[in-house]
């Protein structure tokens, strides 16, 4: 018997995702919200919700679904350090992923490129 989930439920996940309000720029992964103010070097608001302006749900590369977020380009640097994690936050809970390690310098600005969280189909 073949295995299957239909992309709805997929969706809701990647849906959740796309609530988060705040991208970090982070100099090591937070263990949770609170903890992002520790380790952040630059931060952006983003415009919540699937096509909202931040985040586009669609078809996974391989296969699946994935949530796509939008290049963010001149995001304020606040404090130096050397950038390991980008943090997605909706003010309680965290989606972190890691990205080239990059030395950030306070009062310059660094763009984070567009990328993906992705959900792959069962098999």
């Amino acid at each position: 018997m073949a295995k299957a989930i239909d992309d709805v439920f997929i969706d809701a996940m990647l849906d959740k995702i796309a609530t988060c309000v705040t991208l970090s720029v982070c100099s090591a992964q937070p263990a949770n919200q609170a903890g992002i103010a520790a380790v952040m070097l630059a931060q952006v608001t983003l415009t919540a919700g699937d096509g909202n302006g931040d985040y586009t749900v669609a078809n996974g590369d391989v296969s699946g679904r994935k949530v796509s977020v939008l290049q963010q380009s001149n995001v304020p640097i606040t404090n130096s350090g050397t950038a390991t994690h980008i943090v997605l936050d909706d003010g309680v809970n965290i989606v972190v992923t890691t990205c080239t390690s990059q030395v950030l310098t306070a009062l310059g600005t660094v763009t984070v490129p567009t990328f993906d969280d992705e959900v792959a189909d069962p098999a």
